[in-house]
């Protein structure tokens, strides 16, 4: 049996997921080492739940009380695996907080992820959704990540071409979603300076700053200013960051809609698509700011959605629903979530 002090039974899952949505897990386990882990998926009073690994709680809306096991991913631990002049190669716990990697880097002066400064969530997390902020994805950097396979308790080593990566998409939301709890992610780091600043206001921050020639750690600090001057803070009011992806549309239907409306914002996506900014879209229809109960699209930024009270779950996913509904019929793109619904 799992020690009967990391075993937690009908325990709310507020403090744990980003929304401050009060549901209730029927059992959960904090994962702090391997160890801990196969033992707590040993246990016979364990064994046959089905399972919900969750890590910073920053990308899932919980619409109920979550039946069956909740794995805590509490894996910690940093390790250099190898460098050279060009390249180091690090693999850090899934449980360790994304932020605090990120800046763990920028401070070594490694380069790669300094874009992704900010992002709420943890190392484990970040693979599923393919994290990515300002011109710069998880798969730049990623090598492979380590992961329990949760049907036959085996570990195994899952490469970038195994991942299927997309935008703000992976295996793990599709055909393996649920059957992994990830381990470890090990990362390709640059040495020396290959800083991308063309995205979004980052090089009208820099100028701001009063830095003309960046470094890695200028660039994160860039950054994480332009976030927090845009992005609410989980602490302070629910949320969990873009709540839309940007659609990718047809080339012609872009064109169409472009001509419609001329400062419609978007950026290339590939042969004859484009990619279109979804709080564009949201705050053309009207509902940036605007609150329905506890529940709205925040004043600063129209792809958050946010929990203005003490909304449930159930709540903020209509809302979900009526802004992606009005959107579809003022623009005719249908906005896909990028939050995981449970």
């Amino acid at each position: 049996m799992v020690n009967s002090t990391n075993i937690h039974r009908h325990v709310s899952l507020k403090p744990y997921n980003t929304f401050g949505i009060d549901v209730a897990a029927e059992y959960m386990v904090e994962i702090h080492s391997k160890e801990e882990l196969v033992t707590a998926l040993d246990d016979e009073s364990l064994r046959e739940l089905p399972i919900l690994v969750l890590g910073g709680g920053s990308n899932i809306l919980f619409t109920g009380d979550v039946k069956g096991l909740v794995l805590l991913d509490r894996l910690t631990g940093i390790e250099l695996l190898s460098q050279n002049d060009e390249y180091i190669t690090i693999k850090a716990g899934a449980g360790v907080n994304w932020h605090e990697l990120v800046i763990y880097t920028v401070k070594q002066g490694w380069g790669g992820l300094e874009n992704l400064s900010l992002i709420p969530g943890t190392v484990g997390a970040a693979p599923i959704q393919n994290i990515g902020a300002y011109g710069a994805e998880l798969k730049d950097t990623f090598v492979e990540l380590e992961a329990l396979q949760l049907d036959n308790r085996t570990i195994v080593t899952i490469s970038k071409e195994q991942c299927q990566f997309g935008y703000r998409d992976s295996i793990f939301k599709r055909s393996a979603k649920g059957k992994f709890m990830i381990l470890s992610v090990t990362f390709r780091l640059h040495k020396k300076s290959l800083l991308n600043t063309r995205y979004g206001a980052i090089e009208q921050q820099l100028e701001a700053m009063g830095i003309s020639v960046p470094t890695v750690e200028a660039v994160s600090e860039a950054v994480i200013a332009i976030r927090t001057s845009k992005l609410p803070d989980p602490k302070k009011i629910g949320n969990a960051g873009s709540f839309f992806k940007n659609p990718e549309i047809p080339q012609e239907q872009f064109e169409q809609l472009h001509q419609t409306y001329p400062d419609l914002v978007s950026y290339p996506a590939g042969p004859s698509k484009v990619k279109i900014a979804a709080g564009w879209l949201i705050e053309k229809a009207g509902w940036k700011g605007k609150i329905v109960g506890n529940v709205g699209m925040h004043s600063q930024q129209a792809l958050v959605l946010v929990n203005h009270g003490n909304a449930s779950g159930k709540e903020l996913l209509e809302h979900a629903f009526r802004v992606q509904e009005d959107v579809q019929q003022k623009f005719g793109v249908l906005l896909e979530m990028e939050v995981n619904i449970r």
